[in-house]
């Protein structure tokens, strides 16, 4: 990859790992079924300038809804249920090892003897987190956030079998679906009608945090990812969201004091060690295939 590549892609990663700080901070002003609903609709704007992807409805929507409303729905419960951004960034990435689990389920795609050393250390690692629950972290908080990382996982399974698309738009039509089971999760817990009133009441940083994830961490970082994907093989690239969960426990430190005992420490480096080696061993899951026009 030429340097300024290297520097994007390293750029991106670091983005997605602050994005978990932002959560925190958004949090405090907005519901998790606003901060869904706000983040995509952010997200979706650029929708009036880019034509939709050559795919059906059926697998936008299922795509949408395993990829983002799943994931982000699920993670941001689990912050309201305990769950430390630091852990949090850690504990989302481990969707790279429930994502080789489904594909070789489904899609027949066996992992080599790396991958699954990788897959064993990180559930190794995810049994000594839960080990260390406290004050500080809930089983239920942790419990949400591997859902949320399941969840991406089905998606990244249905996502690998679109081919080659256009990422930048792929990402922006997606962005339609979230906004909808947001509004309806808002509406069952009572809360919808205080909508606007919460967005008039909320705190500039819960605003400017809601702004860097509708904007930055989805539109402009999936808008580089998307060129690097299409420029670059999937696997020089994808590696560098190793740097999202470095980036999110050393910003949690810094800016909330998030620190880690000895055990959910030692749990955190086995998550990290296990699923590098899935990442960097062999082909990636992910891996391009020729285009599908027919999808449903």
């Amino acid at each position: 990859m030429r340097p300024l590549d290297i520097f994007a892609a390293t750029t991106v990663a670091v983005i997605w790992g602050l994005a978990f700080i932002a959560i925190e901070y958004a949090l405090q002003s907005f519901t998790a079924p606003d901060l869904l609903a706000l983040r995509f609709i952010i997200a979706a704007l650029p929708m009036f300038f880019i034509k939709k992807p050559n795919i059906s409805w059926s697998a936008l929507i299922t795509l949408g809804t395993l990829l983002f409303v799943g994931q982000f729905m699920f993670l941001f419960f689990a912050y309201d249920a305990g769950i430390p951004p630091g852990l949090a960034s850690l504990a989302t990435h481990t969707q790279a090892i429930f994502t080789i689990i489904i594909a070789a389920a489904v899609l027949k795609e066996i992992p080599n003897t790396r991958q699954i050393i990788g897959i064993i250390l990180a559930f190794v690692g995810l049994g000594v987190i839960f080990q260390s629950v406290d004050a500080t972290l809930t089983y239920l908080g942790l419990i949400l956030t591997l859902c949320g990382a399941i969840s991406w996982a089905f998606g990244n399974t249905v996502l690998k079998k679109l081919g080659r698309v256009d990422m930048l738009a792929l990402m922006i039509w997606l962005s339609l679906v979230p906004p909808f089971p947001a509004f309806a999760a808002s509406a069952m817990m009572g809360e919808l009608g205080g909508f606007v009133d919460r967005i008039q009441d909320a705190s500039m940083i819960s605003i400017l945090s809601v702004l860097y994830l509708g904007l930055i961490a989805t539109t402009v970082a999936f808008a580089i990812w998307g060129r690097l994907l299409s420029t670059y093989p999937a696997v020089m690239v994808t590696p560098f969201a190793l740097f999202a969960p470095c980036a999110g426990v050393i910003a949690s430190y810094f800016i909330f004091g998030e620190s880690f005992g000895l055990t959910r420490g030692t749990g955190m480096v086995l998550i990290f060690m296990g699923v590098s080696i899935t990442l960097l061993s062999g082909r990636r899951y992910l891996s391009p295939k020729p285009v599908n026009k027919d999808i449903d």
